[in-house]
């Protein structure tokens, strides 16, 4: 009998989010696309967030549609106080509700330590800590109580295997804390935070016959990059958990064993 190793495959899942309506950032491709079709399988009215790919993005409403959900494109940047906060409003609006925040923006500049400039440290921690701070202050203020809020991390900051990730780890690193905090100020109101940790996952910015990937599919124990759809599972599992909070969730492939 032979078994198959390397099957990313997942099962259609049964509608658990009929009612509910998410707000997915980034997510006009690789992890956040996959997250949003995801949601809208088990159920939900989605709307994704985008800065550049309008097109991208309009494609994923397109899909959403076709599973009889409804969906919205809304472009913000994360990095811009005003327009995080107020992508939250208007996929409250366009949807009616919201249930479910995932917190998917985000952007690395990697490289040595000296080389990163006051610039590059800027403008990471406006989208990658700022942004998710800001977002999730204006969902709660709008979510329904029983909401879920799940924030994409990074395997780094479990295990940094190797240089020129220190912004971008310190950054993910500050998500953890946030996260943790939360989970107790908003478990009064049922509404439950925790956090996603990919490992290296085969997309558009890191692709799986990238110049650098076979280094880091080596550093995991399975060997290999993981699909978005298999990160997109487990955010959608914590989008209907109501009874786990506070926590990170690693789906890295081994990489923190």
């Amino acid at each position: 009998m032979t078994t198959n190793t390397t099957d990313t495959s997942v099962k259609t899942p049964e509608k658990t989010l009929l009612g509910k309506a998410a707000l997915v950032t980034g997510g006009s491709r690789g992890i956040g696309a996959a997250t949003a079709l995801r949601l809208a399988r088990e159920g939900a009215d989605v709307a994704v967030t985008y800065v550049n790919g309008k097109e991208a993005a309009e494609g994923v409403v397109r899909a959403v549609e076709a599973l009889g959900r409804r969906a919205v494109a809304l472009r913000a940047d994360a990095g811009d106080p005003e327009e995080a906060a107020a992508a939250v409003d208007a996929a409250a609006r366009e949807l009616g509700r919201l249930d479910i925040l995932v917190n998917n923006a985000g952007i690395g500049v990697l490289g040595p330590v000296e080389t990163l400039s006051p610039a590059d440290v800027d403008r990471v921690l406006a989208v990658n800590v700022r942004g998710v701070f800001l977002t999730s202050r204006a969902a709660v203020a709008r979510m329904t109580d029983g909401g879920r809020i799940i924030t994409v991390g990074t395997c780094l900051t479990q295990r940094v295997s190797g240089p020129g990730g220190t912004l971008y780890t310190m950054s993910k690193s500050a998500l953890v804390g946030l996260t943790k905090a939360l989970a107790r100020e908003l478990g009064g109101r049922g509404i439950t935070a925790n956090i996603v940790h990919p490992g290296p996952i085969d997309t558009e910015m890191n692709p799986a016959d990238g110049p650098h990937a076979s280094g880091q599919a080596a550093v995991t124990a399975l060997g290999r990059f993981g699909a978005a759809e298999e990160v997109a599972h487990t955010i959608a599992h914590l989008a209907g958990a109501a009874y786990v909070t506070g926590a990170e969730f690693s789906v890295d492939g081994g990489h923190a064993a």
